[in-house]
């Protein structure tokens, strides 16, 4: 059958895509690159925030213009979460929830006839594993899936389940396909990192598996391949994280963190309270005698129910002396089912976008400060992702864009690049010495 794929979210859910692509793909389906030409389309979707699903209505409500004659099937979050609200949208056939996961990798023929058939209920996530190419020059490993923690704002455990982790000799040998076949910088994924491990046997954890990495690919790969970290829960940068760090010859220098707030107070209302922010900015202190110069990302919710004035000041000023380069800054968003969106103490709306602008314009002032650091460097390491012009992002995960026609280069080719000059927040390079 002929298919289109649209997936919305997370990296997560773009691995996810890429497993049933190439599944699909394997059993002898088409993927079309435009909708309109498809016979049925699936949508994978995400529900962590409302304009997740106001992105999602509208995207099906396109596709079904496009091909009015092709069935939607959704799946991901928002299919478990919003199930009844999603099969009435005009032209969706099938919402896929947890129970059903399996189904999709059972080719688009069976899912148009019966997901029990197709698959059998499933009463746990399913860690989609088995890539083996991206349509991106970054690759991305899943390690992980579900959630079991809890907190008060969040829908994802009622989305993606409990939490299941992937075996360490999975992970491995996928990482050795994408290394063949061309990919230099890989990411470590899955929806709450500081859980994985817990389930196997023996019991380990994300550092663990990195030491395990780097013991198996460093001698062939170092100095030629990096790895990095995709978000981390605050509390998992611990004298083990130091150490694992410390050691590494393959991460890239970058640590993104679900922060959420930089309040004690309202982490504990958040059902964080195992996240003290101050703990954040003694473990960067540490950090700098191995990292001297790295990236720091967090998340940030903005109008967590009863977060005041002050609460809003504590974050402010926990932002100020953190060494960030960068954030991702989100109005809190109710989500049904979740305790805190039934508390009575909601902060306004037009409140919470005003602290989320502040804490923008903040970052951005970090970030300018930052990238005006990386610019002094003699050099830069940058996988390319596209080329015209040529540019991508650097190990410090700032993007760069190399100075037209001083030489053929190919996506996802790992460069060492000069930079010369930041425009619009792009660092200008030239080329220097091949990496790869």
């Amino acid at each position: 059958m002929r298919f289109f794929l649209f997936t919305l979210g997370c990296k997560v859910n773009q691995y996810e895509i890429q497993v049933i692509r190439e599944d699909w793909e394997r059993l002898g389906h088409r993927c079309m690159s435009e909708p309109e030409w498809a016979e049925v389309v699936l949508v994978h979707s995400c529900a962590v925030t409302q304009k997740a699903l106001v992105d999602l209505r509208k995207a099906v409500a396109a596709l079904h213009r496009a091909a009015p004659g092709a069935p939607i099937v959704i799946s991901g979050c928002a299919a478990q979460t919003h199930a009844l609200e999603l099969s009435r949208l005009n032209g969706v056939t099938r919402v896929l929830g947890l129970a059903h996961r399996g189904a999709l990798r059972a080719g688009p023929d069976l899912l148009l006839t019966d997901p029990d058939e197709a698959a059998g209920p499933s009463p746990r996530p399913m860690v989609l594993e088995g890539v083996r190419n991206f349509g991106r020059a970054r690759a991305q490993v899943k390690i992980q899936d579900g959630c079991s923690h809890g907190c008060t704002y969040c829908i994802v455990p009622l989305a993606r389940g409990t939490h299941q982790s992937r075996a360490p000799q999975s992970v491995v040998e996928e990482v050795g396909r994408l290394l063949a076949a061309g990919f230099r910088e890989l990411s470590l994924i899955g929806i709450n990192l500081r859980l994985y491990g817990r389930d196997l046997e023996p019991r380990m954890d994300l550092w663990d598996l990195i030491r395990l990495l780097e013991r198996i690919f460093i001698t062939q790969w170092a100095g030629r391949v990096r790895f990095r970290l995709s978000s981390l829960d605050p509390a998992m940068l611990n004298a083990k994280a130091l150490d694992t760090l410390a050691a590494s010859r393959m991460l890239c220098p970058h640590l993104h963190l679900s922060l959420q707030s930089g309040s004690n107070e309202v982490l504990r209302r958040m059902g964080r309270g195992h996240c003290a922010p101050e703990n954040i900015a003694s473990f960067c202190a540490e950090l700098t005698w191995t990292w001297p110069l790295f990236a720091l990302g967090v998340d940030l919710l903005t109008g967590f129910p009863g977060e005041g004035d002050v609460h809003f000041q504590e974050t402010l000023a926990c932002c100020s002396v953190l060494p960030l380069s960068y954030a991702h800054v989100f109005p809190y968003s109710p989500r049904p089912g979740t305790p805190a969106a039934g508390w009575p103490d909601q902060v306004p709306e037009g409140l919470r976008r005003k602290r989320a602008a502040a804490l923008r314009a903040l970052v951005r002032k970090k970030k300018a400060e930052f990238v005006g650091r990386l610019v002094k460097l003699p050099k830069l390491r940058m996988v390319v992702e596209g080329l015209d012009p040529v540019r991508g992002k650097c190990e410090y995960y700032v993007d760069c864009q190399v100075q037209p026609g001083e030489r053929e280069v190919s996506p996802r080719e790992l460069l060492s690049v000069r930079p010369q000059k930041v425009v619009s927040g792009k660092i200008m390079s030239e080329f220097t010495k091949i990496s790869s």
